[in-house]
């Protein structure tokens, strides 16, 4: 039996039935019994010196303390640098992501371009904030009195959508985006349901008004949509530039059933292998792009994302697997709803 696209098999068909808000229809208006929402301490705002405090229920992505939230884009150590509390770009090293992987979020991200300013137009103080691993991006610049191309200015969506406002601080100063991002949606044949949107606030001030992405950005032309998981690491871009980072954190939006990871690769090349007969039955594990694994079990592929280094789930149905290596040994262990209930241990072939 041939399966569907295989990426459409992991990508958001677990996804709300809405994108927009609207009220529950299973609740009455002002009812008494409705569930209170959960109490969050929303932290304390920045100061040009001094970074704030993050809300209770955010995940600290830099706190100024250490770089274990972030990895190069293939999964390797970075090799971007802390210097006096702040995450700071090395030109030439390439970009930064995140270790977890995020749908609709909210996030923030505090930046401050290099003093005395080098370089003019898009030279000078040049990163990037992306969403969707490589594939989102709204510019970081440094656009005081620096001009540009208006869509590639601080705060554009790149490419498509200028900011409403100019609202950049001197250079050295540090800068605030407030970012809500809503991932785009496919279905299981890979087809574009809803695009990816986006509200962005720089220093305050909302500079794009939930926009409507037309594909990933790019420097020259559209760039159609193309099937991808709904969660994918944030990015952090090098352009040659020593751009520094501070308090950034994030808020997924949403609740999902698990928190998802991108490993790196040479720990998923590790997993990649078939694994043998079990009651006549026998499991294959292979990678399929953006740093996930298929699992096939009697005919069926199934795209898995992981939920830590070793474990392992399907998106499309209550499936997890989990990867026991020893010295002795290479078991996958498939379970399918409760791994107390229903688990089979399979041992990975010689080559």
């Amino acid at each position: 039996m041939k399966t569907p696209s295989i990426l459409a098999l992991g990508i958001m068909l677990s996804a709300p039935a809405a994108l927009c808000a609207a009220p529950d229809p299973n609740w009455l208006g002002h009812d008494r019994d409705r569930p209170q929402p959960a109490l969050v301490d929303p932290g304390t705002p920045s100061s040009l010196d001094q970074p704030g405090r993050p809300p209770s229920d955010a995940t600290v992505l830099f706190g100024g303390k250490d770089t274990s939230q972030w990895v190069a884009m293939d999964g390797s150590p970075t090799k971007w640098i802390i210097r006096d509390g702040v995450f700071e770009c090395v030109p030439g090293s390439g970009y930064v992501r995140t270790l977890q992987s995020f749908g609709d979020c909210q996030l923030h991200v505090e930046w401050a371009s290099p003093t005395p300013p080098h370089g003019d137009s898009q030279g000078r103080g040049n990163s990037g904030v992306f969403f969707g691993y490589d594939r989102y991006e709204c510019q970081v610049l440094d656009s005081f009195q620096n001009p540009t191309y208006a869509d590639g200015g601080a705060a554009a969506i790149y490419g498509q959508y200028p900011p409403l406002v100019n609202a950049m601080r001197p250079p050295g100063q540090w800068e605030t985006y407030d970012i809500v991002w809503t991932a785009p949606r496919f279905n299981a044949e890979g087809n574009l349901v809803s695009k990816a949107r986006e509200t962005v606030f720089h220093n305050g001030v909302l500079v794009q008004n939930n926009v409507e992405l037309t594909g990933p950005t790019g420097w020259i032309g559209r760039v159609p949509y193309k099937a991808h998981p709904e969660r994918l690491p944030i990015a952090l871009q090098d352009h040659g530039n020593p751009v520094r980072f501070r308090n950034i954190w994030v808020r997924e939006l949403g609740n999902p059933r698990h928190k998802e990871f991108m490993l790196p690769d040479a720990v998923l090349e590790t997993y990649v292998g078939d694994y043998g007969a079990n009651k006549g039955n026998h499991v294959t594990i292979r990678r399929v792009p953006d740093g996930l694994l298929s699992l096939t079990l009697a005919g069926q592929e199934l795209v898995m994302h992981a939920q830590s280094q070793t474990k392992f789930f399907a998106l499309t149905t209550d499936v997890q697997c989990e990867f026991q290596f020893t010295d002795a040994s290479k078991v996958v262990a498939v379970s399918v709803g409760d791994p107390e209930e229903h688990s089979m241990k399979f041992e990975r072939q010689a080559p």
